[in-house]
């Protein structure tokens, strides 16, 4: 299913929904659609609404300030673009560089994207232990930014038009 980033009424990035729960915001009038997929549509007897890529709310909901994303394995695996961080092919796993058996924690810098392979093979050892070495080193985004790469949007790589702020 398609999500939907859901924007602030003052246009910060607050979470993404579900299509459905973006249509219904919108059927609602509690949010208005920022941009859409190019094309698509949403249609019923008395609807039609264009496919919400972004929406906005239309009041500003307040929202306690949030240092830090909060870690998950989906996360880990989106932060990492699905890369496996010892060789590079898809990863569907997620690997604890510190093995949680060894006081390792489920931290954003002591978790990569692994293959399968390479996290059986790494076992429960660190890296150096096991002779293999990381692509690259794990970092912790910001909540904007693991916001943002839910949704496949790099701020690395710019951000898209329709996102950019004006002028």
């Amino acid at each position: 299913m398609r999500e939907t980033l859901v924007l602030n009424a003052s246009f910060e990035p607050l979470a993404t929904v579900s299509l459905r729960r973006a249509v219904v915001l919108v059927m609602q009038d509690k949010a208005v659609v920022e941009h859409a997929h190019p094309g698509l549509r949403v249609r019923a007897a008395s609807v039609d609404v264009p496919v919400p890529q972004v929406i906005r709310l239309s009041r500003y909901v307040r929202v306690p300030f949030r240092r830090r994303a909060p870690w998950s394995r989906r996360g880990v695996l989106v932060r990492d673009q699905h890369r496996c961080a010892y060789c590079g092919r898809r990863a569907t796993t997620v690997d604890h560089i510190v093995p949680r058996s060894h006081g390792g924690g489920d931290t954003w810098l002591n978790t990569v994207a692994s293959c399968a392979e390479d996290n059986h093979r790494k076992a429960d050892r660190t890296p150096e232990q096991a002779g293999m070495q990381l692509l690259r080193r794990p970092f912790e985004p910001t909540p904007a930014d693991a916001l943002l790469s839910t949704l496949g949007v790099s701020v690395r790589d710019g951000l898209p038009e329709w996102l950019a702020l004006p002028a």
